[in-house]
């Protein structure tokens, strides 16, 4: 049997827990297979306080699981030296207890068990020291000493094959585990990923003992915010972060460019409890992947690694008490499921299912054995020094029999003897020592059956304890103790410590016989406290006590004052001699080096600095070791003060900033002790309270702070620096530079029509640097938004702004830029507006001539401008002189002058010119020179347009004709009304180019036709004027009642006798009821001069009136019925009206208002039949009103203005309605956005909305119904053309801006 043991102790710190592991194996493979191993993990209470050293540890329970195989008989018999019968063993493949805590140094004066012992409360069955069989009843593990690291103790049992090399770990660091997983651990189901994170999985791996390994976990970044987390797994829960050491190291590396992070596991000099299953998990957020793999460690087959692990059962300190095993198979097999979970809570089982699957297989009948009859029981337990007795029962007794030990063969020797009894075989060990401490095996045949013999050490007992030791430093102490056995190994501890015993060490470890002392040779203060010798048996403890010798100080330290870079020496002497001690600088501890080194003679202790420096200066103290007395100096380092302006890195000391911005000025300095620093700025000082400008002072500089630098921070500050080894002083210069002062405000100096010429002066204040040119700005008045000129800079002072709007009043302003920024801008200048002279006047004629006059006349200048037109200037000029005369002192304002005072029959150029508040225009002179002559011009009357027809007014309206007429010298001017003088009711009055008649209330005697003659010498022309005073009209005559048929009246009536000079054009007939004689209008705007009224109300007696209308209104009164009209039922007639005269009278049809004439005829012959009168009605044929389209009123060639609306207008008649389409140039419009057509009561409109000159051309408007079409055509002309620019902007087609280009150059020639 080999036994692996690895232990992991927690430093005195306490970092970590410690941890434990032991694995027993047994060399035979066909005991147990590893598809059969059985984990079990059981945790035992810990103990909640230290146990005391008086006090012996309580029992603690402990559980011990086993798993049967099959083929073999369960529950095994305990056996004491092999007396007992054995029985067929079980194989217990696999135990793991965690047991109570180990102690921590100082915590407890408990000393700690053998790891023998460990051994021995785990392996069944066995005997106790004592003799005892305990099979089933193994020793309890140690009790916890301080309540705070948990060991654990791993067993296991598996294939014979595995070499021993897993014994001897003692170097463990960390553990990955407790040995192989179970095939069950191996098996489970992995979660299924949630997402899929890892592009790159661990991949599973081999390495044999003592290599190294990587695995490697890859995932991508693109779609991930912050690094994904990562935990790495061994088994099902062992997180390995808390495992990191020098056997494992975890790394992680992220790639920017490819944008992966990468994880990596290395495992360093790997062991063979890594093996096993491994698992990776990452998360980010919501997202989840995992991947498992395996790691094989494969053992290297070495001789030499066979190591007696007897001696890890070996460190129980004192004797356990026994406490009954627990065996939960048992317990399981005779529970019912019910009560499953209730004993895996009681007995802390983790992994209760996989415990009931292996339960379920142990239920399989078991395989007979066919060459025992009764095998070896599992395990066997003897005394050392005992006799043990293995029998077997053998079912063939003929069967040849060999025995193993570790399965090597046992040859019979007066150890080991071999005796038959029956079918029984027995092999008796004699003297079983430590070494018999082994598995052995049986073979019959084919079969084999093994097992385990425990060699359990009697106790060593203390019997002689250890003394009190009470000395001083530097002596010899020595610690004896006597135990019961020669040779006994024991642990001497310190503290609960185990002391060091090895070469280097200054504790020496001595044994003869029973006797085993303990040696310090030159005993220091450290060396006290409390040392114990364990046995197996017992401990037994001391206390050691090592106190100082009285010091004396021969020699104190003195303190001193150096120069900066001189050597530096402090001595001192105390008694003893032989005393270590520690020199400490302002309470640091001061290490040898280069620089400083430390001596130690004898008596004197010496500290020297071969070249001091600042950092030398301080407190020293010499603190002799394991004193509380000191020895203590003062070093105190002078140095003269110095200013370091060249780490200033500046030209000429000048320090440059802007204005507005921080400056901190920091100037190194030295001396020791630290010098006062004084700034000044000329006689100032500069203080270190100050609000915005600083100075403070620090121990290796100083520093001047300027919150928010100003001009006037510019100049030289000096610092003066002074210690009690002298005096330096410094001066440094600062300039603060700021963007420049504005300019003053601009002058315009000359204005254009859409510019103006602006002139400066530079600023006053550059800011301390140049001016590098000026930035322009513009605004309208009344606007607020500046807009930038220039977006380089002017040089120069002066600037023309260009592209202004004339007429609006501008402002402008300057900025200054230097090298720091721009300036805040200047003033605005004075308002100005950009105004433009007039274009020439055009169009200068002479309009009059006479022997001292020239009248000239002129038409307005094309262009104005913004600035308006004040009035014209008439300058004159003899013909052969150069002098201009001013021909009107003030300016007129109409386009015609007279210039008097003229030289008969001189010749003279005449020229005008148009002023505004710009200045005057350019001239417009006469081409040729005028002759002041007067000339005969023969008469012509221009009569007006309206008056060129008869020109109506009403009664008591105003007449006012003016005729202007030509002539010259000035005509004779005559009126006269058809031959006769006019009357003195008729004002006339004449000029010399107009006659004006004036008639201040008209009447109709002023109707006529005047006749105008006008006279020039010989010369005459004369004009009719035709004038139609009107009035209302007189009321209709002889209105009378025609006939009453039915519910209709006929009337009939002749025109007034007075029309009011002028065409009746209609009557309005009105109705009244005799009972109320109320009015009401039948119809307005009638005709003709009979009207029948219908629709009349039967039983009601009617009245009817008629007024006459014409184009002045309707007659002042109207001619009433004189009789009246009742309208009767059917058949009743009154004989005593006079109705019939009416009825034989009515021999024409009359029109009637609403009636049919059917209805009509029909009531007029019952009427005719029942007065016993007979009318033969003649026949009428109804008029048909359908008609062709024929247009009333024509298209009319038009002008139109482009970009004003403009309207074509017609009229149509037809019946029916017809279909009204407009074309362009044969071209129907539809859906032009630019049209609008209307059609009302046969007026039919075609609306062109803003046209331009393409919109010129033929247009038809034809009307289509089903009897026919008509059509008329007019031609559109649109005035005021575009430009190529403009008709692009439009979007006209190229073909088009040519066809119109073209056609408006043929019209300029034209």
């Amino acid at each position: 049997m080999s036994v692996t043991y690895s232990e992991k102790v927690a430093p005195d710190s306490g970092d970590a827990p410690s941890e434990n592991s032991v694995v027993v194996t047994p060399k035979e493979a066909k005991v147990a297979s590893k598809d059969t191993d059985a984990r079990v993990k059981i945790t035992e209470p810990e103990a909640a306080m230290p146990i005391p050293a008086a006090k012996a540890p309580q029992p603690q329970p402990v559980i011990v699981v086993t798993e049967p195989v099959e083929g073999e008989v369960t529950n095994p018999k305990p056996v004491e030296n092999g007396h007992n019968e054995p029985e067929p063993t079980q194989a217990e493949k696999r135990v793991e207890v965690t047991e109570v805590k180990e102690e921590q140094p100082g915590t407890s004066k408990v000393p700690a068990p053998s790891m023998k012992k460990s051994a021995e409360t785990i392996a069944t069955p066995k005997k106790d020291k004592d003799g005892d069989v305990t099979a089933s009843t193994p020793s309890p593990p140690p009790p916890a000493e301080d309540g705070s690291t948990p060991k654990k103790l791993s067993i296991d049992h598996t294939n014979d094959s595995d070499p021993e090399s897993t014994s001897g770990r003692k170097d463990s660091v960390w553990s990955l585990g407790d040995g192989h997983p179970s095939d069950e651990t191996d098996k489970q189901t992995e979660t299924p990923p949630l997402s899929t994170l890892l592009i790159e999985r661990p991949q599973s791996g081999s390495i044999n003992v003592g290599g190294d390994i990587t695995f490697i976990a890859k995932v991508e970044a693109k779609d991930l915010l912050r690094k994904p987390t990562i935990k790495w797994f061994k088994g099902k829960w062992m997180d390995l972060a808390s495992k990191t050491g020098k056997h494992l190291q975890l790394k992680e590396s992220f790639d920017r460019f490819t944008k992966i992070h990468t994880f990596e596991m290395h495992i360093i000099k790997a062991k063979e409890n890594y093996a096993g299953n491994y698992r990776c998990e990452v998360t980010y957020k919501d997202k989840f992947d995992s991947c498992s793999f395996d790691l094989e460690v494969k053992e290297i087959p070495e001789g030499s690694l066979n190591i007696d692990i007897r001696s890890a059962f070996k460190r129980r300190e004192h004797k356990q008490e026994e406490v009954p095993e627990v065996d939960v198979w048992e317990i399981l097999k005779n529970a019912r499921p019910d009560e499953y979970e209730k004993i895996a809570f009681t007995y802390g089982i983790t992994d209760l299912r996989g415990l009931l699957k292996r339960l379920k297989k142990t239920k399989k009948e078991e395989k007979k054995s066919e060459a025992f009859s009764k095998r070896l029981e599992p395990a066997y337990q003897v005394d050392k020094g005992g006799k043990i007795r293995l029998i077997v029962d053998l079912a063939d007794p003929t069967v040849e029999l060999k025995w193993y030990k570790n399965g090597q063969e046992i040859r019979p020797t007066p150890k080991y003897i071999f005796e038959h009894k029956g079918t029984q075989r027995i092999m008796v060990i004699n003297n079983c020592q430590i070494n018999d401490d082994a598995a052995y095996s049986v073979t019959a045949g084919e079969e084999k059956c093994t097992t385990e013999l425990f060699v359990k050490e009697l106790p060593v007992n203390i019997v002689k304890k250890l003394e009190p030791v009470k000395t001083t430093v530097n002596e010899r102490i020595e610690l004896e103790c006597e135990v019961s056995e020669e040779g006994a190994k024991v642990r001497w501890m310190k503290n609960g410590v185990e002391v060091p015993t090895g070469v280097r060490s200054r504790y020496r470890v001595k044994s003869e016989g029973t006797k085993h002392w303990l040696i310090i040779d030159d005993a220091t203060k450290d060396d006290t406290g409390t040392y114990s010798l364990m046995a197996t048996g017992g401990t037994t403890e001391a206390h050691v006590q090592v106190e100082l010798k009285p010091l004396k100080i021969l020699m104190d330290l003195q303190s001193a004052t150096v120069l900066l870079g001189q050597p530096l020496k402090l001595n001192c002497e105390i008694y003893p001699g032989n005393i270590p001690g520690r020199w400490y600088k302002n309470g640091q501890l001061v290490q040898p080096s280069e620089h400083i080194s430390i001596m130690h003679r004898a008596k004197n202790h010496n500290l020297e600095i071969e070249s001091t420096t600042i950092h030398d200066a301080g407190d020293y103290t010499f603190v002799p070791e394991g004193y509380t007395q000191t020895l203590s100096a003062k070093v105190h380092i002078i140095d003269p003060p110095r200013v370091h302006l060249e780490a200033l890195n500046a030209q000429d000391n000048t320090v440059t900033i802007v204005a507005g911005n921080k400056l901190r000025l920091e100037i190194p300095i030295s001396g020791e002790p630290a010098p006062r620093v004084v700034w000044m700025k000329g006689e100032r000082v500069i203080l270190d309270s100050g609000s915005r400008m600083r100075a403070e002072t620090f121990p290796d500089h100083t520093c001047l702070t300027i919150d928010s630098a100003e001009r006037e921070d510019t100049g030289n500050y000096k610092i003066i620096l002074q210690n009690e080894a002298g005096e330096d002083t410094a001066s440094v210069k600062i300039k603060v530079v700021d963007v420049p002062d504005p300019p003053e405000a601009p002058l315009v100096t000359d204005v254009g029509g859409d510019w103006c010429t602006m002139t400066w002066e530079p600023p006053r204040y550059d800011g301390g640097s140049p001016i590098l040119g000026y930035f322009i700005e513009r605004k309208k008045k009344q606007s607020s938004r500046w807009m930038r000129l220039n977006f380089d800079l002017c040089k120069e002072t002066t600037f023309e702004p260009k592209k202004m709007i004339e007429g609006v009043p501008y402002e402008v302003r300057i900025f200054a830029v230097n090298a720091i920024g721009v300036s805040k801008p200047s003033e605005p200048s004075k308002p100005f507006i950009p105004l433009a002279v007039t274009s020439e006047p055009t169009v200068l004629v002479v309009d009059d001539v006479t022997d001292t006059t020239v009248t000239m006349k002129w038409r307005p200048p094309d262009t104005i401008g913004a600035a308006g037109l004040d009035g014209y200037q008439v300058e004159y000029c003899l013909e052969g002189t150069d002098e201009w005369i001013l021909a009107n002192k003030e300016l007129v304002e109409k386009t015609r002058y007279t210039i008097t005072g003229l030289p008969v029959e001189a010749k003279i150029l005449v020229r005008v010119k148009a002023i505004n508040a710009a200045g005057a225009s350019p001239p417009r002179t006469t081409q040729h020179s005028i002759l002041v002559k007067e000339v005969i011009e023969p008469p012509k009357i221009r009569i007006p347009r309206h008056l060129k027809q008869t020109y109506i007014r009403k009664v008591g309206e105003v007449v006012n004709l003016v005729v202007p007429f030509v002539g010259k010298p000035r005509p004779k001017v005559n009126w006269l009304k058809e031959g006769q003088a006019i009357d003195k009711t008729v004002s006339i009055r004449n000029s010399d180019c107009d006659s004006i008649m004036f008639i201040r209330k008209a009447e109709r005697k002023h109707s006529g036709k005047y006749e105008l003659s006008v006279q020039v010498e010989n010369h005459i022309d004369t004009a009719t004027l035709d004038i139609q005073i009107v009035d209302l009209p007189g009321p209709p005559q002889a209105v009378k009642i025609e006939e009453v048929w039915g519910n209709n009246v006929a009337l009939d009536w002749n025109p007034p006798k007075d029309n009011g000079n002028a065409p009746i054009i209609g009557y309005t007939i009105q109705k009244a009821d005799k009972k109320t004689m109320e009015w009401y209008t039948c119809i307005e705007h009638y005709h003709r001069t009979c009207f029948t009224v219908s629709d009349l109300v039967v039983g009601n007696e009617y009245y009817f009136r008629i007024y006459s209308e014409n184009m002045v209104g309707l007659s002042e009164s109207a001619t009433v019925t004189k009789n009246s009209a009742l309208i009767m039922k059917e058949g009743k007639f009154p004989h005593d009206t006079a109705l019939g005269s009416y009825h034989a009278k009515s021999l024409f049809p009359f029109p009637s208002h609403s009636s049919s004439s059917s209805s009509s005829s029909s009531s007029r012959s019952s009427s005719h039949s029942q007065s016993g009168m007979q009318l033969k009605i003649p026949e009428y044929n109804d008029r048909d009103f359908t008609e062709p389209p024929a247009f009333t009123q024509p298209l009319i060639n038009t002008f139109a203005i482009a970009g004003y609306n403009a309207t074509l207008n017609c009229s149509v008649r037809a019946n029916p309605r017809p279909k009204v389409l407009w074309m362009k140039n044969k071209m129907t419009i539809i859906d032009d956005p630019r049209y609008r057509m209307f059609s009302n009561q046969g007026v039919c409109t075609l609306e062109i909305r803003k046209p331009s000159p393409f919109d010129g051309g033929v247009y038809t408007c034809k009307a289509i119904n089903d009897l026919g079409e008509a059509q008329v055509d007019c031609k559109l002309e649109v005035k005021g053309g575009f430009t190529f620019f403009e008709l692009m902007k439009r979007g006209v087609p190229l073909h088009l801006i040519d066809k119109y280009m073209n056609e408006s150059e043929k019209k300029g020639s034209n």
